[in-house]
């Protein structure tokens, strides 16, 4: 089927969709005369990197583009309606009784002062469903339509006290509500655990089967590979390539199609990792932790049971698992943000964390604080908001008194080690793009000349080219300068392209370790080979196509 043909009876047509953003006297065309069709019960991926006009096309088909928008089209239709002159009362009609939105963060997009039941509750009333009765059945009928088990239990749970998968399941319980014969998924498994990608995944190829039609936004080739029918590929705006799944995955036209590709973690080769050398001290060493907070009954919820980890020179240590593992307590308690209530941690061969009453004082930490830096995943929350690159670099150079007449030279030798261009020096992090601000979050840990960098999910938010630039700098940051990485991730297919050593955690336990290279390849444990299995599962989009 060709990217535009005429379902003006059955489905969503467009064709020759355009849609340009003005402010102050100065327009953008983020979206360049694109057309495509969607029929029920077909599966439709639009991929690309941030920027290429992906959501902005999904919010243009549900009216959601805002005051500043033009929308221009010869043709956008759904079921032979034209959408085009659509008043803002008509579009509510539409949304959610006839194309269901599925957001990407559902902690953002779901309120978090109220219950998944009463979220769901509202799409119902919004569209005038049922009575009282026959909503609170059919909210129960939706969550366990989504797969949440035991939804009379979570029915009146809110969205911070579900995991992240059951969190989404909530998203796409309150998209299917009325039941819309199409739905529109916005990068719907970005940041998940891949166990629960594959759970999500079976849960819309049930939704397909069922006669829903999807269009599915991602960035993630490995995921669309699974499910999608026909793949329609963006760059800057416009549709650059088009086709069926198996034949566009396997054979691209386009060279930018080639480079999503290759740049997928799950095609890039492994790390070799051998064993540190038995004559290498650990820089960092954690024993025995454990940390758990009481429940409102007075019991205990053990979060981390009982850690122990070594970090060795010019090493890469990945702790994996999936969410509520227990990874970034873990951190905290390293990073000396947390106590742990049994157990210690030494660095650089002195005390740096006790769980006795006599605990190292802060005091004590301070002369080795710049030597442990980290990298999070959102380098934008952790940013001044007020603050220029140059702010930001200049403020931890200040951590490590480095004489002011120096630091502009120093800043623009960090700039050069990330690769960004000193023109940026100027800018507020809000006008940098995902990769340009992770190159600035990484540039600031190494201002204080760390010998050990945490990073948490430094990559997870990433497109997945990104992903691959980042992880290439920090492996040739981590050669160069003899760095080590306790590296925090829910996802295997980027664990293997960086790390030496790896451990396993599930439900606040280690459960396994050794070198990545033996984990991976020769897992022991049910729970690593069920989390290894799912990352080739949603690893590599050529691996295993559907069609």
């Amino acid at each position: 089927m060709n990217a535009f043909s005429d379902t003006s009876q059955s489905g969503l047509s467009v064709k020759n969709l355009s849609v340009t953003f003005s402010s102050g006297g100065v327009s953008h065309t983020a979206v360049h005369s694109l057309s495509f069709s969607l029929t029920p019960g077909e599966v439709v991926a639009l991929v690309g990197e941030s920027g290429s006009g992906k959501t902005v096309t999904a919010r243009a088909l549900l009216g959601l583009s805002g005051p500043h928008a033009q929308i221009t089209a010869d043709h956008l239709s759904l079921n032979g309606r034209s959408l085009l002159a659509n008043t803002e009362q008509q579009w509510r009609k539409i949304r959610g009784a006839e194309i269901g939105f599925i957001l990407q963060d559902a902690l953002v997009a779901l309120d978090p002062l109220r219950s998944i039941g009463t979220e769901i509750t509202e799409a119902l009333t919004a569209h005038k469903w049922g009575t009282k009765t026959t909503r609170e059945d059919r909210v129960l009928q939706l969550l366990t339509q989504a797969g949440i088990p035991l939804a009379k239990e979570r029915v009146h749970l809110r969205a911070d006290q579900l995991s992240g998968g059951l969190r989404q399941r909530a998203l796409i319980a309150s998209a299917l509500a009325m039941n819309p014969p199409f739905l529109i998924a916005d990068e719907p498994t970005t940041a998940l655990d891949p166990s629960v990608q594959v759970q999500i995944l079976e849960l819309l190829k049930q939704l397909r089967a069922a006669g829903h039609g999807i269009l599915i936004i991602s960035h993630d080739l490995g995921f669309v590979s699974r499910l999608a029918d026909r793949v329609i590929v963006m760059h800057h705006g416009h549709m650059i390539e088009e086709g069926r799944t198996a034949d566009l995955l396997s054979a691209p036209l386009h060279s930018y199609t080639r480079r999503l590709l290759d740049a997928e973690p799950g095609r890039r080769p492994p790390r070799p990792s051998a064993p540190a050398r038995q004559t290498a001290l650990p820089l960092l060493e954690a024993h025995n932790l454990s940390f758990s907070i009481k429940r409102q009954d007075g019991t205990r919820k053990h979060i981390v049971q009982d850690i122990s980890l070594s970090l060795f020179p010019g090493r890469t240590l990945a702790l994996i698992g999936e969410s509520g593992s227990g990874k970034t307590s873990t951190a905290r308690m390293i990073m000396g943000f947390q106590k742990p209530q049994t157990g210690f941690i030494d660095f650089l061969g002195e005390p740096w964390s006790r769980s006795e009453k006599t605990d190292v004082p802060e005091s004590a930490r301070r002369g080795r604080r710049p030597k442990l830096a980290a990298i999070y995943q959102d380098p934008l929350s952790s940013f001044d908001p007020r603050w220029t690159v140059q702010t930001i670099l200049d403020d931890a150079l200040s951590v490590i008194h480095v004489p002011k007449p120096e630091r502009m030279t120093r800043i623009r030798a960090l700039l050069d080690q990330v690769r960004l261009p000193d023109t940026l020096l100027s800018k507020n992090p809000l006008l940098l793009s995902g990769g340009q601000r992770q190159r600035v979050a990484i540039a600031r840990a190494l201002a204080v000349e760390p010998s050990v960098i945490l990073c948490d999910e430094p990559v997870s938010a990433l497109d997945v080219s990104v992903q691959a630039q980042i992880l290439d700098l920090l492996d040739d940051l981590q050669k160069r300068l003899h760095l080590s990485y306790l590296f925090i991730s829910h996802d295997l297919n980027v664990v293997r392209n960086i790390a030496d050593d790896l451990i396993v955690m599930q439900h606040g336990r280690i459960i396994e370790s050794g070198t990545a290279q033996d984990v991976l390849t020769h897992p022991r444990h049910p729970f690593t080979q069920e989390l290894v299995t799912a990352a080739h599962l949603i690893g590599d989009a050529t691996s295993s196509l559907p069609y």
